[in-house]
């Protein structure tokens, strides 16, 4: 599957779920390295607006012959695997869905891969794989017992990556996210879910009045102001981490190192939801309205990467640090362009 270095690398590269919120801003950074993204998405949760940097294929990773037809036309030395299913609560309640889209819908990619030559894949993964952590900061050494299908659904993704790898030459590299935040500060690109349910956006949207006051879940926890403790990593930091990892691939790494290997992407720090919300006050000068409830099953009271892993073999560091910086990007662009591009994709509909 591997490419032997006899011939140029392709520039082409397939981004599955190249139209969401970490694979389109993934798109600009590859475009700006000379890169030249597919994306592939079938816009369940996608935007077609968020498609800027190269084609766009409207195909599910499901679907087989579509597949075949785009790595026909485009002939990609690599792929970025970011189509998935990611609301962790409903993976509780409808885990078939989770499966079916997340860990077959990798499986037909892999298979897709293996049959048209294209040996090397960067996969969206998930802190979710570790489940509740029993040491912190979270190194990629811990124990893996996800506590939902959506964690299940990545962790069989990797282990599938893993096999296909000793059993057909695929290299790929898994990216453990923590919490993915901010947005792009050129103002072309930022997080828009629907439903949202990440707390950053949230926040900011009630600060402006354009959502109902934020329910804050929990105030007893064993943190220092009892509230859950997350480390935000912002969107274009994990985007050029995906680069990272292209390079660090591209690069033949030696045939005796794992054909699969994971590195924790974050800030090394957390930052607390009481934090979050004075960080957003700070910027603004818009205090959060919201109304304290009850602790959610399942939420830790905190989550912390060390990323001192992706420092070292892929030269990764993340440029935004400061909670505050992190959230002044989406606050910029939640309150400017947001609402002119959702009106934009209404008139195109």
């Amino acid at each position: 599957m591997s490419h032997t270095g006899a011939e140029p690398l392709s520039k082409n590269i397939l981004v599955t779920g190249g139209a969401g919120y970490i694979g389109s801003h993934t798109c600009k950074v590859l475009a700006q390295a000379g890169y030249t993204p597919v994306t592939l998405d079938n816009l369940v949760y996608g935007h077609e607006w968020a498609v800027r940097f190269g084609p766009f294929v409207q195909a599910d990773v499901l679907d087989r012959a579509a597949l075949d037809r785009v790595f026909a036309e485009f002939h990609p030395s690599a792929v970025l695997h970011f189509a998935a299913f990611t609301y962790v609560g409903e993976s509780v309640t409808d885990p078939g869905k989770y499966y079916r889209n997340n860990a077959v819908g990798t499986l037909t990619l892999l298979e897709a891969m293996r049959d048209h030559g294209c040996g090397r894949l960067v996969f969206s993964s998930s802190c979710a794989v570790y489940g509740l952590p029993q040491v912190l900061p979270l190194t990629e050494e811990h124990p893996q017992a996800p506590m939902n299908s959506y964690g299940v659904s990545k962790a069989m993704s990797e282990r599938m990556m893993a096999d296909f790898g000793l059993a057909h030459g695929l290299r790929s590299v898994c990216l453990r996210y923590f919490n993915a935040a901010g947005a792009d500060p050129g103002g072309l690109l930022g997080e828009d879910h629907d439903p949202e349910t990440h707390l950053i956006p949230l926040a900011v949207e009630a600060a402006l009045g354009k959502r109902p006051p934020l329910q804050v879940f929990g105030s007893d926890y064993p943190t220092p102001d009892g509230t859950a403790v997350r480390d935000y990593v912002h969107v274009l930091d994990l985007a050029q981490a995906h680069v990272a990892a292209l390079r660090h691939l591209e690069a033949d790494a030696a045939p005796d190192s794992a054909p699969c290997a994971a590195f924790n992407l974050g800030t090394g720090q957390g930052a607390s939801v009481a934090e979050v919300l004075a960080a957003v006050k700070a910027v603004s000068g818009r205090a959060v309205p919201h109304s304290m409830a009850p602790r959610r099953a399942g939420d830790p009271p905190m989550l912390v990467a060390q990323a001192g892993l992706a420092e070292r073999v892929l030269g990764w560091r993340p440029a935004y640090t400061d909670i505050k910086d992190i959230i002044r990007t989406a606050w910029d662009w939640h309150a400017r362009e947001r609402a002119s591009l959702r009106t934009q994709e209404g008139r195109s509909s």
